[in-house]
């Protein structure tokens, strides 16, 4: 509610990091819909160098920026730099995007006219934001929506308001009006607000299946209003005719456990060959077993840290335990080595004589194994799901390469790489319970302005040929 207090903790120690009060939806929405119109006014290459402003004051403070992104989610230092770079590299990116995807165009047309193409902005668009990548990830709608003319009311996870406010700080300080990108800070009822709010004109969505089905039932009957979802994913890993079996293991790690398992790319399901199987487990136990778990700033730095509270370490605690309650057999055991902090070692459990087998987005360091006979039942067990972002197959056979992408259904399908890691240069997005076929990153100037087509000649020219009685 309104003006009710919110305060982030740091996963790794419990310490109280930010101190603050909830905002109210209707006059964020307000103020940036009287400012909005002015900003779309703007040259776009006003709007251009007022990014690369705003991306200027991001790299003036990239080492603050990443010291609160690492201590508010509790991920490593060296990946919350990564983050920063991401939010620095989103400008030019951007600008690119907009020009191919979205810039004007004429289309030569005949008797003297001319087509033209161009695209217009939708209005203020609503922004709710994740808390795994709390800077990036809203950042990623934020810079091409402005780009475009619109104005944003951006909401960050309650999870994460400090690394919220502190983006569009770095927005204030690039002297970007005020009125064109709004905080909005709270819990669940401000969101509800903000996406339910009659004077907005689209909403940008990343986070769970279960939000933005909501969002998607309750965006049904406002077909005038964007809607882009993106909504995480059951990502499976293939293991196939491979003889480095070293190096499968790596990818399925970095898969598996990058980021605490964190990442809506990340890889939910290995499924491997049966032939396989001894010595690739072998392996991934063994460098499991390896990783360094520890807060943010540790010496040496951690592969990864916490999960980010331990309401969602419970979660995923009990969830390991009803995944061996329906048959699964524990390989390496889920554990809380911090006693009242929200620290996870990897877990990885065979599920292949599991009597069931539930299709949901673990959003932390669970890994579920599954041994098959065929290549066939490998691509038929990957498709099992109703998500459908991101698949990987390591393998050095070529044809069976092909034979993946042709029949996986994913938006990302990786060859010998792992699941995570896309890049900000390529569109990103799925199809089932991932997405509303709106991918994001670079094709995300596709739904931050609208086309507009024209037909035009400079001087009035009509007849009808036929159908008219003689005068």
């Amino acid at each position: 509610m309104a003006g009710q207090e919110l305060i982030s903790t740091e996963p790794a120690t419990g310490a109280i990091l930010w101190q603050g009060m909830a905002g109210d939806a209707s006059a964020e929405v307000a103020a940036a819909r009287a400012g909005w119109y002015e900003w779309a006014a703007r040259p776009l290459a006003y709007r251009i160098e007022a990014l690369r402003r705003f991306a200027n004051v991001v790299r003036s403070r990239h080492e603050a920026f990443a010291d609160l992104i690492a201590r508010e989610t509790g991920k490593p230092l060296w990946e919350a730099r990564t983050e920063v770079d991401t939010v620095i590299g989103k400008v030019d990116i951007s600008v690119t995007a907009f020009s191919e995807r979205t810039g004007q165009r004429r289309i030569d047309a005949p008797m003297g006219s001319r087509l033209a193409l161009r695209h217009k902005p939708h209005g203020v668009l609503a922004v709710l934001g994740p808390y795994n990548f709390p800077a990036h990830l809203p950042n990623g709608h934020i810079v091409p929506a402005l780009l475009a003319g619109n104005a944003v009311v951006f909401k960050p996870s309650e999870k994460t308001p400090a690394t919220g406010a502190f983006l569009i700080d770095c927005y204030r300080a690039a002297g970007i009006p005020e009125a064109s990108v709004r905080l909005l800070l709270g819990g669940p009822d401000e969101g509800r607000a903000l996406a339910s709010h009659p004077d907005i004109d689209g909403l940008l969505f990343t986070g769970s299946a279960r939000t933005g089905l909501a969002l998607n039932r309750a965006f049904a009957e406002t077909p005038e209003k964007i809607l882009a979802l993106e909504m995480g994913g059951n990502n499976p890993i293939v293991v196939w005719s491979t003889p480095d079996i070293y190096t499968a293991a790596v990818l399925v790690i970095q898969s598996a456990f990058t980021s605490a398992g964190q990442r809506c790319t990340a890889a939910r399901r290995l499924i491997v060959d049966q032939t396989l199987y001894e010595p690739l487990i072998d392996q991934v136990n063994a460098l499991a077993g390896r990783l360094i778990i520890g807060e943010p700033h540790a010496d040496p730095a951690p592969f990864m840290g916490p999960v980010i509270d331990n309401e969602v370490a419970d979660m995923l605690t009990e969830s390991f335990l009803e995944l061996s309650s329906l048959g699964g057999r524990p390989i390496r055991y889920l554990q809380r080595p911090v006693e009242g902090r929200p620290f996870l070692t990897p877990g990885i459990i065979d599920m292949t004589e599991a009597r069931k087998k539930f299709d949901i987005e673990l959003f932390g360091p669970i890994l579920q194994v599954i041994r098959v006979d065929s290549f066939e039942d490998a691509i038929a067990e990957a498709n099992d799901t109703r998500y459908g972002l991101s698949a990987s197959l390591i393998s050095q056979q070529p044809k069976l390469y092909d034979q993946f992408w042709a029949n996986i259904r994913a938006g990302i399908v990786n060859w010998n790489k792992p699941t995570n890691g896309a890049s900000s240069s390529a569109p990103f997005g799925g199809v089932g319970w991932s997405g509303n076929h709106r991918p994001s990153a670079y094709y995300a100037a596709d739904y931050c302005a609208f086309p507009v087509v024209s037909s035009e000649t400079e001087q009035a020219r009509a007849s009808i040929g036929i159908g008219l009685r003689e005068s």
